[in-house]
């Protein structure tokens, strides 16, 4: 099946547009809110877009070690760049409690200018006189980045004073963060509401739409067989969406600490393993209601402790001794858990099978990955989850093989879980 068609048989309600992902394009249907597409090009010469995007690349020693968040938002900035907009980005990096020169967005605008052929420049501020001077001397066409807009107190305050001063930078406010828009920001929705106010529009940008169109099919007719693969370390952080998606999917596969708590509801002696031991009756509600659709690791990688260079075995999940640590999943689990999504049409993959950052405990999250990987080869529309699942795909060599990588891993999962983004509530409807 044409990677174009996998989102299912949906209504067409106007023209399809057409954005690409890693591996060539996929079709969409308009959604309920605006997007950038749906204004006429003639409409943007020599005006001023401010564009939320999401630059909070990781970093270490001031080095740029993943530029995936930069690459992911370049088609926003050179439909605008074509267009002659006068584009002004806006972003954060990192969580800094006030202005820190290791996490100034000036390296990010670096990469940025050499990536879209020197047309990009940077100033050091965010609002204010200068930073107003230096938008209204951008001609037609060319891109400024702003300073991190976590250097402001008021921005994760939501300060409409912040919001304010934003909104006098632009004509249009475009948020392409799908990665922040789980945040009710000053630079998300605060700016957003406070440019409609005045009369203007607050639009999706093509990769916040993406996110939403390929998230949101996962949602409305997935093809079938549908599995969902969940990791990670507390089931808390994801109760909303196992619930959401249980009722959608034909197998549900937990591995990582998570997969604990379930193993506890079930009377197992897990060791010196990370459980949560106020979520078992919880876990032992979900396992109840779940039926065979909710599938738990059979064996598990245990060490004494976790760490590197650590002595693991491969253990069944009932054999666990008091002194052991378990940091992945088993053998016979991924064996398991890669025959499950055998033939599988749909793919949602969030969080890692085990202490991933560790090399002894990284097979079962590199396993996955790789199966994850070969779906993708028969057809199958896959979608992960960002974070460490993002990673494993690079380690294993597999990231240009799976159909999408979402941005924002915590708010790809509150999308799922059918919790309002308020990045996303903020835009303009149609």
């Amino acid at each position: 099946m044409p990677r174009s068609q996998r989102l299912g048989n949906r209504p067409k309600n106007g023209p399809d547009t057409q954005v690409p992902n890693r591996s060539g394009f996929l079709t969409f249907t308009p959604m309920t809110k605006t997007s950038l597409r749906d204004i006429p090009s003639a409409d943007l010469i020599g005006r001023r877009l401010l564009v939320r995007a999401d630059l909070n690349v990781p970093m270490e020693d001031g080095r740029i070690t993943d530029d995936t968040r930069v690459r992911e938002t370049l088609p926003t900035l050179r439909l605008l760049k074509a267009r002659g907009a006068r584009t002004v980005v806006i972003s954060h990096l990192g969580r800094p409690k006030g202005p820190d020169p290791a996490l100034s967005l000036r390296g990010v605008a670096d990469l940025l200018c050499d990536s879209m052929g020197g047309t990009v420049r940077f100033h050091p501020g965010l609002v204010g006189p200068e930073a107003r001077a230096a938008v209204d001397a951008l001609d037609d066409g060319a891109v400024l980045v702003l300073e991190n807009t976590r250097f402001d107190a008021g921005e994760t305050k939501n300060a409409p004073e912040l919001a304010r001063a934003l909104a006098d930078l632009a004509d249009v406010f475009v948020n392409d963060a799908f990665g922040a828009a789980h945040r009710a920001h000053a630079s998300t929705t605060g700016v957003a509401a406070e440019v409609r106010r005045r009369g203007g529009k607050a639009v999706a940008g093509l990769l916040l739409y993406k996110e939403l169109e390929v998230l949101g099919s996962l949602l409305r007719e997935p093809e079938r067989p549908f599995v969902a693969i969940l990791g990670g370390v507390k089931v808390s952080g994801k109760v909303e969406v196992i619930r959401a998606l249980l009722p959608r999917v034909d197998r549900l596969l937990v591995g990582g600490a998570m997969a604990n708590t379930f193993l506890r509801a079930l009377g197992l002696e897990l060791g010196q393993s990370l459980v949560e031991e106020d979520k078992v009756k919880l876990g032992r509600r979900i396992l109840r209601d779940a039926g065979d659709r909710l599938v738990l690791p059979v064996d598990c990688l245990v060490a004494k402790r976790i760490e590197d260079g650590a002595a693991v075995r491969v253990v069944p999940r009932d054999s666990v001794q008091p002194d052991d640590c378990i940091g992945d999943i088993g053998s016979a689990s991924r064996e398991l858990f890669s025959g499950l999504l055998n033939d599988a049409r749909t793919v949602f993959w969030n969080g890692p099978m085990g202490v991933f950052e560790m090399a002894a405990f990284q097979e079962g999250t590199i396993a996955v990955a790789r199966a994850v990987a070969v779906e993708t080869d028969r057809g199958a529309l896959t979608v992960v989850g960002g974070g460490d699942s993002a990673a494993a795909l690079n380690v294993a060599g597999v990231a240009d093989k799976v159909t999408h990588v979402s941005t924002g891993g915590g708010a790809s999962l509150e999308f799922l879980a059918g919790e309002q983004l308020p990045g996303v509530a903020a835009l303009s409807d149609r």
